[in-house]
């Protein structure tokens, strides 16, 4: 099976990759002519996951798999959420947005989150949605080299790391897009045995 992953994010990528089932060929925006940045305009992540799968499927008609994440902060009521990216300036400056987050929770005792995952899949046939979350706390300062985006801050409860200290391996076997991703592998494997 031959899909299109819709996300120009490296850092996504990476980890997507890590996760697919054996035997999916995997095609990047890049492979199909499509530009890195795809549009999500949408208020919520599904809307925006949906968006853009079905944005790449309209224009190549490959089947689709797009996803959109958010980090849910207990005392921020939500936010950053579906404007995770995007929180400090529509550049998605990813050390900036850690620094605006660490900036909102200043003094703040609760500092609970949760990351969110809305995985979208588009075929010619149907369209589903998938969602993985991770439930953890927001951490007082940067810590690890790894991940991108908000790992550096992220540390998922019961564990003594945030993400960005984490193997891609580790973080593969808790993560928000991990969990998302074996809903969808799930899905697969019940689709190739019905037919």
């Amino acid at each position: 099976m031959r899909i299109l992953l819709c996300t120009g994010n490296a850092g996504k990528v990476a980890e997507l990759l890590a996760l697919m089932p054996p035997g999916m060929e995997v095609i990047s925006l890049a492979e199909a002519g499509l530009a890195a940045d795809l549009p999500e305009t949408g208020d919520t992540l599904i809307a925006n996951a949906l968006q853009k799968a079905r944005f790449a499927h309209a224009r190549t008609g490959l089947t689709c798999l797009a996803d959109d994440t958010g980090l849910e902060v207990a005392a921020l009521d939500g936010a950053p959420g579906v404007h995770s990216a995007r929180y400090a300036g529509e550049d998605k400056d990813a050390a900036a947005n850690v620094r605006k987050l660490l900036g909102a929770l200043q003094g703040v005792v609760d500092r609970r989150a949760c990351f969110r995952t809305v995985m979208a899949w588009v075929a010619a046939d149907e369209e589903r949605t998938f969602e993985g979350t991770v439930e953890g706390i927001i951490t007082h300062a940067p810590r690890g080299e790894g991940g991108f985006g908000y790992d550096p801050v992220f540390q998922p409860l019961g564990e003594a790391h945030t993400f960005a200290e984490m193997d891609l391996r580790a973080k593969n076997a808790l993560s928000h897009r991990a969990r998302a991703m074996h809903a969808v592998q799930a899905f697969l494997s019940d689709r190739s045995a019905v037919r």
